[in-house]
């Protein structure tokens, strides 16, 4: 199996659950705290592009520096890669966790997404 990439914030639950469940289906994890270094804008537009979603979905919608900044009115305003920065100057605007493998991409974690990706 290769080795997957899972961008994380160690005190998130939802992550701590993501790679209990990687590690117990015998993947070799490389873990970076995305709140330390968040994804560089580039490495996030690669994510973007190979996870096929809408950018949107890698924004933590639920958390406080995403409705502090009012980024629900402000997003549809704003280019690809305005979004990009955005999200690379604050890992805590990152919807987490993101696992790759260099070809897929999941965000967040569900357990049956996770069991069809990376089962």
């Amino acid at each position: 199996m290769s080795k997957l990439e899972v961008y994380q914030y160690p005190k998130c639950g939802t992550c701590r659950n993501a790679v209990k469940w990687l590690q117990s289906h015998g993947h070799e994890l490389e873990l970076y705290h995305m709140i330390d270094e968040p994804p560089k804008p580039e490495v996030l537009a690669e994510l973007v592009k190979l996870s096929g979603l809408p950018l949107k979905k890698f924004f933590n919608t639920s958390g406080e520096v995403y409705k502090e900044l009012g980024l629900k009115d402000k997003l549809g305003g704003m280019d690809e890669q305005k979004q990009i920065d955005l999200l690379a100057s604050n890992g805590k605007l990152i919807k987490r966790p993101i696992v790759t493998d260099g070809s897929k991409v999941t965000v967040g974690f569900k357990e049956d997404q996770f069991e069809s990706v990376w089962g």
